[in-house]
């Protein structure tokens, strides 16, 4: 399969090496595309309890006496203290919030969240995200996709919703490191992003399409790859998408469609086999002119 950023001159310029061979969009404009995810700011999930002093009790008969939990040895709280971080429903594992958690926040509440950041703190947060996007394009330059990811994700915690369009590249770009892990579901969401933030994001829709053909969802494909003639017609890619997949669709349609009536054949026999019959005694013939099918009972037929 083709790389779906290669000749299609209606895409953005990347400044990491896989996308070398991407177009520019069709504006002329090119823009740089940098993935990263946001710094672990003393890691999501931890708890800030401090660790509890047990005191031993003394009881007054010796032969009775019980120690108290005392902490682990690595001053991990006993299990009285993990209640404090543990689900109020007796789960039995802590309840921690992951980066990605924090980071997949919808991005309409981020705009509610920040309707009153000023500009200043927007500008200074936007910096921020941009520097840590730099780091992880030459990540990403160096096959360290792992760190590439981080520092997108890093970069779109820092980045404020109300610039959608910086957003729509940070999510577009850690798609492309996801894909390079094998991460074809989150790759896929990460393409979603970027295009609802950015319908008209020709790379995104690119690589989405990919993604759905690994995936055998061809229609959704060539929904993608008409998005993308629609924005740009001289897309090499994506002209010639739309010239297959209609073809492995229809073949695809075919095969599901004999699965199927051998599957309702199969129920057929075992429904009439109490009677003596089987779908043998039963010929269905389509009228070439109208393409409807008629039903004959054949009395005669060797029954299964």
């Amino acid at each position: 399969m083709e790389n779906p950023e290669r000749n299609c001159p209606g895409t953005e310029e990347e400044d990491f090496q896989d996308c070398t061979e991407e177009p520019e969009r069709p504006n002329g404009e090119s823009e740089e595309e940098e993935f990263t995810v946001l710094e672990t700011e003393e890691q999501a999930g931890e708890s800030s309890v401090e660790n509890p002093v047990y005191m031993e009790k003394r009881s007054p008969e010796p032969d009775k006496m019980k120690p108290e939990p005392l902490t682990g040895e690595e001053g991990e709280p006993d299990t009285e203290e993990k209640g404090a971080v543990m689900a109020e429903e007796g789960d039995a594992e802590p309840i921690k919030m992951t980066d990605e958690e924090n980071v997949e926040m919808d991005e309409e509440a981020l705009q509610e969240i920040e309707k009153d950041m000023s500009q200043d703190e927007r500008e200074d947060r936007r910096k921020e995200s941009t520097h840590l996007k730099e780091e992880g394009n030459e990540l990403f330059k160096k096959a360290d996709y792992v760190e590439a990811e981080d520092l997108y994700s890093q970069a779109l915690q820092k980045c404020p919703a109300f610039y959608k369009k910086d957003r729509s590249i940070l999510y577009s770009n850690r798609a492309a490191a996801r894909i390079k892990q094998d991460k074809t579901d989150l790759a896929l969401t990460d393409c979603t992003k970027a295009i609802d933030l950015n319908p008209d994001y020709v790379r995104a829709l690119l690589r989405r399409a990919e993604l759905y053909e690994r995936t055998e969802k061809l229609d959704e494909a060539l929904a993608d790859y008409k998005s993308v003639m629609n924005i740009d017609a001289s897309c090499h890619q994506a002209r010639e998408a739309c010239m297959r997949l209609p073809k492995q669709i229809e073949e695809r349609n075919e095969k599901m469609k004999e699965e199927m009536i051998s599957k309702l054949k199969s129920l057929g026999d075992l429904v009439l086999k109490p009677f003596g019959l089987s779908t043998n005694n039963f010929q269905v013939n389509q009228d070439p002119g109208t393409g409807s099918y008629s039903i004959n009972f054949v009395q005669n037929q060797n029954n299964r």
